[in-house]
């Protein structure tokens, strides 16, 4: 049998999540995640848009931010759809259109390809010819245990595209997405992906690499064995299995400075955030992490689960989603974009220096690991106030809490 290959370094666990998410979330997981995609396009283009959907640790930001559970596979799911929701009607505005989906729905990506480019005059077959490339380097030339379930097709009107999809392995309950870019794209055989996001298997076959030239040869017999052959023991999982969210998952420095630009009176007094009067300290928690998906560099996103801070997560972790708090997020952020398209970017430089006056806190801010605990039990204590919410259901005053919850 010709050589296998690593594909060891970026790799990341997601464990599977069942269930739908519901629809009091849905419906403003859409409305954040269009406003926060129109400012991107707005202050950086639609390039980026794209760069930053095929960045997997952006991405699951991203998910968090919108209050979906922090690392499970469901915000792949459930964030895809939802932009998909929110830009589809606006592509004449804003040029990004989204195809394909989960299950029967990614079957459904070639025909959406070409009503998409009937209309716009990209060349329909030949992204329709990527969208099948790609699902099939990533459930046939890779063989990693993984079947591809869910495919997304992301194009901009200039014809730039992304790809997000998953596989899912059933034998461990794991999923894997991966993440293409067509900008970064030189070979459909050499190492195609910005980044393949799943969980540590050791050795697979990857007939993407540089170096399986001899193995390429081999593909007729090699794609006959079963994929337990070339998956040993897992070595090591970055996304933990655990539901809940734990200090060791967060940068404590990071969430530290925000927690204390949105609580310091003297800090929220600031000059720049004299178009936010009004807003209250859990908004500006809120906005400050939303400020810093629009904005933040790449290095700023390797520990996702501190933007689960700004919304919560749908199954409480780590706390119930606060509705009137989330609500009053989209409509700023929303106001600051419509705000802007007609010459008044005032609030959207607030917005953006909330990030900048964060990082610049972060500097010189020690954080303190007992925090942690304190602020999510602080944030569970007061999320009746805020419209706290969960699949439970929702959230109760202390005093209406039973010795159990």
């Amino acid at each position: 049998m010709p050589n296998l290959f690593f594909s060891a370094k970026r790799y990341a666990d997601l464990p599977l999540h069942y269930g739908k998410v519901p629809y009091w979330l849905a419906e403003r997981m859409g409305l954040l995640g269009g406003a926060i995609v129109e400012s991107i396009v707005s202050e950086y283009g639609r390039s980026e848009v794209l760069s930053r959907l095929s960045d997997p640790f952006w991405f699951q930001a991203f998910g968090c931010v919108l209050g979906m559970d922090w690392h499970s596979s469901g915000i792949t799911t459930s964030v895809m759809g939802a932009l998909k929701r929110a830009l589809n009607p606006k592509f004449n505005e804003l040029g990004i259109y989204i195809c394909g989906g989960k299950g029967k729905y990614s079957r459904q990506t070639p025909a959406e390809l070409l009503k998409i480019s009937d209309k716009t005059g990209l060349p329909g077959a030949e992204l329709v010819k990527y969208s099948k490339l790609t699902a099939k380097v990533d459930n046939t030339a890779i063989q990693d245990g993984f079947q591809i379930y869910l495919h997304t097709f992301v194009v901009t009107k200039e014809g730039e595209w992304a790809v997000v999809q998953q596989g899912m392995n059933e034998a461990n309950s794991m999923a894997r997405r991966y993440h293409w870019h067509s900008k970064n794209l030189k070979s459909f055989s050499e190492n195609p992906h910005t980044f393949i996001y799943g969980i540590n298997q050791g050795e697979i076959l990857n007939l993407t690499d540089t170096d399986a030239g001899a193995t390429k040869k081999g593909i007729l017999s090699i794609t006959k064995e079963s994929p337990k052959i070339m998956l040993p023991e897992i070595q090591k999982i970055i996304m933990p299995a655990h539901h809940e969210v734990r200090a060791e998952n967060v940068n404590l420095k990071r969430l530290g400075s925000i927690i204390f630009l949105a609580y310091n009176s003297n800090i929220t007094d600031f000059e720049s955030l004299l178009l936010l009067e009004g807003v209250g300290p859990r908004t500006i928690q809120s906005l400050a992490l939303v400020s810093e998906v629009i904005h933040g560099t790449p290095t700023r996103f390797t520990d996702p689960a501190r933007f689960s801070f700004a919304h919560g997560g749908k199954d409480g972790h780590p706390f119930p989603v606060p509705l009137k708090v989330y609500d009053e997020t989209i409509q700023i952020l929303q106001s600051s974009v419509e705000k802007a398209k007609i010459g008044f970017t005032e609030k959207q430089t607030a917005i953006k220096n909330l990030t900048h006056m964060a990082q610049s806190l972060e500097e010189n801010f020690t954080p303190d690991e007992d925090a942690f605990n304190k602020i999510v039990k602080y944030e569970r204590r007061e999320s009746h106030k805020y419209g706290g919410r969960t699949v439970f259901g929702k959230a109760m005053p202390p005093s209406q809490l039973s010795l159990f919850d």
